[in-house]
């Protein structure tokens, strides 16, 4: 029997199935440079030899490259890794997805409100309505709702409360590139379906989505509703 062969596309989606090394694949994109094992362990709080070995994982899948770099003092020099140019190329369908978002409608204005339609229509088929009677949904429950769904989705969220609000900080983004070029698309989309969710489990309550606060990173802001602050 001839051995099974992986695509390069399949080696990608079996990189990035994993949260860890997604999260390392987004700090090295933002630099400022190459990184070893040892300074990224500190930022995802996981031993070096851990980190090296999913580090060695994207690098297998094409997405990071390995270097040497000098040390301080006396000894071998240590390895460092940097993002590749494939990395900014998303697995899958991105170049579909950039011909859909560049053709969606003729305007920005009317490309954002359709995908931002579709990304409501997207919420519907991803979370269920409650089943019987159903009950507003608080706040804080219907942030960590959201933010269980983004986080299924690839978008590696980081929840917390901020003010009388809560900030949920988007780490990673499956279609970066695609956003940066049609953001009115991308983020219309991902806007529709944090709006469309909140609508599902019965939210009242407002919601932004704060696209590239810095570089590949967005916010999601959930706060009470004006009608509820002024009851």
């Amino acid at each position: 029997m001839s051995p099974r062969r992986v695509s390069a596309s399949t080696g990608v989606h079996a990189a990035l199935a994993s949260p860890i090394r997604r999260r390392l694949l987004a700090l090295l994109q933002e630099g400022p440079g190459p990184r070893d094992a040892h300074d990224l362990g500190d930022a995802v709080g996981l031993h070096p030899s851990t980190v090296r070995s999913h580090l060695e994982t994207l690098r297998h899948a094409g997405l990071v490259t390995r270097q040497p770099a000098p040390r301080a003092g006396i000894g071998r020099p240590r390895t460092a890794y940097a993002a590749s140019a494939r990395a900014e190329e998303e697995p899958g369908y991105a170049d579909l997805v950039r011909l859909l978002a560049a053709n969606l409608a003729e305007t920005p204005q009317d490309r954002a409100a359709r995908a931002e339609a579709i990304g409501g229509q997207w919420a519907s088929q991803l979370v269920p309505l409650p089943a019987g009677t159903a009950l507003e949904t608080g706040l804080d429950e219907a942030a960590t709702r959201v933010s269980g769904l983004f986080g299924d989705l690839g978008f590696e969220p980081e929840l917390r409360a901020d003010g009388p609000g809560r900030t949920i900080t988007l780490h990673a983004c499956p279609f970066r590139g695609v956003a940066r070029e049609h953001p009115e698309v991308v983020c219309a989309v991902h806007l529709g379906l944090l709006r469309g969710s909140l609508t599902r489990v019965g939210a009242t309550v407002e919601s932004q989505l704060l696209p590239f606060v810095e570089p590949g990173l967005c916010r999601v802001r959930v706060t009470p509703s004006l009608e509820a602050a002024s009851a």
